[in-house]
């Protein structure tokens, strides 16, 4: 286990060389993947996300593509589909867009609700199925959306219930200014993700995955944790609480970031660390909070300090 966390965190070091400035938000992003989960990001263009992407595929050893989501793009671009040949006198399949491990789904909100539950049910199910055969995606299975902000001219906003199906949602933001400053100065140099070096595999990747499973929960903090996400359910500010995934999700999230901090248990902080990033793409606030402009971290801030912290001490 520890030599696996030693690497985990030289793949870590190795996309921070290639996206600078933005540690906390890549340890988040490695926490998911490490999770089995996909991850939805909110974010103006150009801020680096296909650096990103680039990046993490190559220090985890993984195939990269990426889709540019607009509205001509067909879901059989990403599930594939079968062309005549005259020659083998039989269709032949083509593998679309998804056969790869990391995919970076940008600008999703462009394209058509059509496409968009294409490119959902693969991530759930971790398969396609084109023309009654069905053929399984490769492992791991990892996406990177992006969705252009609201108000953007010609999107189509992911529904609620496939929103849903994302891990974890959050932005990766403008640099620092020393960042910025530095990726200025290199301009013109090669490409920032030619400095990163392959440091994992994709099975010893998957052992990681492996490791995630046999981190331990106490019970007090999986009442702790159920409680925390049940509260969203009947706050005087939130229309529409968290589901029993949102739990699913929240409990991946916080043994892996345990994990990723080599520790074999999960403590209440962990919980919290996690909660706003798997909880603020599910919960939908009602009237009351858009009049009052409260924010979705504020609502969570407000629910993390009203729930009572568990007894953690000696049985």
């Amino acid at each position: 286990m520890l030599e696996h966390i030693e690497k985990a965190h030289q793949a870590l070091n190795e996309v921070n060389k290639a996206v600078l400035g933005k540690q906390s938000e890549i340890f988040e992003i490695m926490t998911a993947f490490l999770a089995n989960g996909h991850v939805l990001l909110e974010d103006i263009p150009g801020v680096g996300k296909t650096t990103l992407a680039i990046a993490f595929s190559k220090a985890l050893g993984m195939e990269c593509k990426r889709v540019q989501f607009t509205p001509d793009v067909m879901p059989s671009d990403l599930t594939g589909f079968s062309v005549y040949s005259r020659e083998n006198d039989k269709f032949i399949y083509q593998p679309g867009s998804v056969f790869c491990n990391l995919l970076l789904a940008d600008e999703i909100n462009r394209t058509s609700p059509k496409t968009q539950s294409a490119l959902l049910e693969v991530m759930e199910e971790r398969k396609v199925s084109v023309e009654g055969e069905t053929r399984p995606v490769p492992s791991p299975f990892l996406v990177i959306a992006t969705q252009n902000p609201s108000g953007t001219n010609g999107t189509q906003f992911l529904p609620e219930a496939q929103i849903d199906r994302f891990m974890i949602n959050m932005s990766l933001g403008y640099p620092d200014f020393n960042s910025e400053l530095q990726i200025a100065r290199s301009t013109g140099a090669a490409a920032r993700t030619e400095i990163v070096n392959p440091v994992l595999t994709t099975d010893v990747f998957l052992e990681m995955q492996s490791d995630i499973h046999n981190v331990f929960i106490k019970d007090e903090v999986y009442n702790y944790l159920l409680t925390l996400v049940t509260a969203t359910r009947n706050h005087p500010y939130i229309e529409r609480g968290a589901s029993p995934r949102a739990t699913i999700a929240l409990v991946k999230m916080s043994k892996a970031y345990a994990w990723l901090n080599g520790r074999k248990f999960v403590v209440p902080s962990d919980v919290q660390a996690q909660l706003p990033y798997v909880l603020s793409h599910r919960i939908i606030v009602n009237s009351s909070a858009k009049l009052g402009s409260i924010a979705k971290t504020d609502i969570i801030k407000s629910i993390v300090q009203t729930v009572p912290l568990p007894y953690m001490g000696a049985r």
